[in-house]
């Protein structure tokens, strides 16, 4: 903050300075008022001896507790969200604000607009001590004589005022910030003598620059509009820095009276582009004189100046996640992140504000060439809407070995608005690829996608791929064990699943359940584990229900019965693809405050889940699924190819269906769900083709784009003792 008596204001007209003539003019000008106006002129030239030699009065009682000057603090300015492109430059995703802001330097403003504001608000600028004792004086005589307070405050006080209103603004109780308001613009002595005596401290600590700086950002210019560059963007699509001697005055008149001189007021015969703006250009051209009379303009800029029309070129600034288009629903991951994490704020509702009116510039994991891809994979192959039916289709994509998500798609378009849902179905403000405490749903049932972490404890307590289980399907599966909540018996519950294909063989081994995703061999397998063991290994990948219930971890749960985000399947194969280190999702890689600095953002945890051995077991299964198994359809369509490994996972009735998988840099999660109630995927068909396989097309043409980005390298190969064992025993 520049001090007083600081550097002087360049390529202004107006010199700061101070002139004991000026003061002295004032002084006795006001000196001849009544008492009462004496009264306020004492409190506003030398408040401390003022308030002692009035100390029996009730005027005295406004001073209390007051301070001597307002800080120049920082402004409410908005905050944007962006993606990075390859090439390092960055898009923006939206904004988000209270107030419509862009706070700058003095030297970022047109000379144009400082003049202009001087002329017309308060010529004496740089000559009075932050009262305008002429201009207080003519006050005083309509005050005292029993009108309203009027008029002659300075450009000082005129920041105060706006100060005290900011600091209202600021309050989250809509009682208490009514009553500052009131209190901050009331037009009683009282409330103008606190204005006064606040402007005089601020000038014994504010050089005339840096208040003047503050006024020009602090203003209101109609609407959500706050300061000149935002006035300036909104306006006419330009800086503050570039702004015409016309485009100037129209935005120094429009902080007169933001309602009646602003300049996207809908055109009438009054106030239209005929007339260019009446009311505005009225202002306007009483500005361009006052800057012709203080001689900051030629005659010859005068006359082209009130000449020029008014031609607003209106910007409307993004606001909110719907201005992201089809990265809507990351943007709302992200905002729901900055909302949730204690990085941000001690609650909930101080992060939101810390955000909104915080001028941070948040740049994202988001990667455009891979979310474009899942963008138009989804567009090309699953319908917003279709009849009787409720679908959804979700893609999320997460880099291995550090959780960045680098992509997040569905198959509807944004909105949080209730009105604009309401017109039809292709609407939605949830998130599908997220936990509900993110913006996300209660999750989706992922079926055998989720015997993965069946395959993880068979390998970790020690039995082998080649082993062999009971397979036969069954009424009666005996009892499991469950170390935590005690035996599960199915003795009597006649729990009776089936295999997809309806395989009957009663021997598979591991290996071949997996390949095949046999249901009753994994539950064959799952006799033979703990239940429970199953489920903390699940935990240990990140699994967990997106309603936060805690995982079920019954013999049903083996085959996929949890609800589960598909944001958290994508981190599990992260994992598995980073030998057995999973790392929670992030999707902010640094933040960027008002004034530069950057703030701490959350980091990415990680872990190890499993031994690296079983997860090398784990990788030569899940690659023979993808060259082998029930994913060749996905690995044939992606080119080019490194080594991947994936899973599939069909619900019951084909209501759900999943693709997952990863090469060593990329996991990709691709569902096709439905939302609301239950339909055969393989009695559906799209455009592009059966919605059940819908999935074989989407996954390819992501990791497609993935592959030729990041590569991929061999999976660890698996220990020929995997045939006999892997990992350390039981628990």
């Amino acid at each position: 903050m520049e001090p007083v008596g600081g550097e002087m204001m360049r390529n202004s007209g107006f010199a700061e300075r101070r002139t004991i003539g000026g003061v002295l003019g004032g002084l006795f000008g006001f000196l001849v008022m009544s008492s009462a106006a004496g009264l306020l002129m004492a409190i506003a030239v030398t408040p401390v001896v003022a308030l002692s030699s009035i100390a029996a009065t009730d005027t005295i009682n406004v001073f209390e507790n007051l301070p001597e000057y307002i800080s120049i603090d920082s402004l409410s300015q908005k905050s944007n969200i962006y993606a990075t492109r390859s090439d390092g430059t960055t898009a923006l995703l939206a904004s988000f604000y209270d107030q419509n802001r862009i706070e700058v330097g003095l030297d970022a403003i047109s000379p144009y607009v400082k003049d202009a504001a001087i002329a017309s608000e308060d010529p004496r600028f740089f000559e009075h001590g932050g009262v305008d004792f002429q201009g207080t004086v003519r006050a005083a005589v309509s005050t005292f004589a029993g009108g309203a307070t009027q008029g002659g405050s300075s450009i000082t006080q005129q920041y105060v005022k706006n100060v005290l209103v900011q600091k209202c603004e600021l309050m989250t109780d809509t009682s208490a910030r009514r009553t500052c308001y009131l209190a901050a613009t009331e037009t009683t002595p009282e409330r103008k003598l606190k204005e006064m005596r606040l402007a005089i401290g601020l000038e014994k600590k504010y050089s005339k620059n840096d208040i003047l700086r503050q006024y020009l950002n602090i203003a209101g210019f109609g609407g959500t509009v706050y300061g000149i560059e935002a006035a300036a963007n909104y306006y006419f699509n330009t800086s503050a820095a570039n702004l015409t001697l016309p485009q100037a005055a129209s935005l120094v008149a429009i902080i007169n009276n933001p309602v009646k001189f602003k300049l996207d007021r809908p055109l009438s015969e009054t106030n239209g582009a005929a007339n260019g703006y009446q009311a505005n250009r009225t202002r306007r051209d009483y500005i361009l004189r006052d800057m012709l009379t203080y001689r900051k303009i030629t005659a010859a800029e005068f006359e082209a100046a009130i000449k020029a029309p008014i031609e607003p070129s209106i910007v409307e600034p993004s606001t909110g996640c719907q201005t992201a288009g089809g990265s809507a629903f990351f943007c709302d991951y992200v905002t729901h992140v900055l909302r949730n994490d204690p990085s941000f704020g001690a609650d909930e509702e101080t992060r939101l504000v810390n955000f909104r009116r915080g001028g941070y510039n948040v740049y994202t994991t988001i990667d455009l060439d891979l979310q474009n891809a899942a963008e138009n994979a989804i567009r090309a192959n699953v319908p917003m809407t279709y009849p009787g039916w409720d679908v959804g289709s979700v893609i999320s994509s997460v880099q291995v070995g550090t959780g960045r998500v680098l992509a997040m798609a569905q198959n509807k378009d944004y909105s949080q608005d209730p009105l604009v849902q309401a017109t039809g179905a292709n609407f939605t403000g949830i998130n599908y690829n997220t936990d509900y405490v993110n913006g996300g749903s209660s999750g989706f049932q992922p079926g055998s996608t989720y015997k993965v972490f069946a395959l993880a404890e068979w390998l970790r307590e020690g039995h082998s791929l080649n082993e062999r289980v009971d397979s036969r399907r069954k009424a009666n599966w005996g009892t499991f064990k469950d170390s935590c909540l005690g035996p599960q018996n199915y003795d009597r519950d006649k729990w009776n699943p089936k295999n997809d294909a309806n395989e009957s063989g009663a021997n598979y081994s591991a290996l071949e359940a997996t390949i095949g995703s046999i249901n009753t061999g994994y539950i064959g397998m799952a006799k033979r584990l703990d239940l429970c063991g199953i489920r903390q290994t699940a935990e240990a990948f990140g699994m967990h229900r997106a309603d936060g219930n805690p995982l079920l971890q019954n013999a049903a749960s083996v085959i996929g019965t949890n609800e589960i985000a598909p944001l958290s399947m994508a981190v599990a194969f992260a994992g598995i693809a980073n030998s057995g280190v999973t790392c929670t999702p992030v999707v902010i890689d640094r933040i960027v405050a008002a004034d530069g600095t950057e703030l701490p953002v959350p980091v990415s945890q990680c872990t190890q889940s499993v031994d690296p051995a079983v997860t090398a077991g784990m990788a030569y299964a899940m690659r023979l699924v993808m060259t082998n198994g029930t994913a060749q359809a996905s690995y044939r369509a992606t080119s080019p190819r490194v080594p991947m490994i994936g899973k599939t996972g069909t619900t019951d009735g084909n209501k759900d269906t999943w693709m997952s998988g990863a090469s060593t840099k990329v996991a990709t999660v691709v569902a096709v769900v439905s939302l609301t109630g239950e339909t055969n995927q393989r009695a559906v068909f799209f455009d592009s083709g059966q919605a059940a396989t819908a999935r074989h097309r989407m996954w390819p043409a992501v990791m497609s784009v993935a592959n030729a980005k990041y590569g991929g390298d061999a999976f660890v190969e698996a220990s020929p003792s995997t045939v006999i064992k892997v990992g350390t025993g039981p628990r």
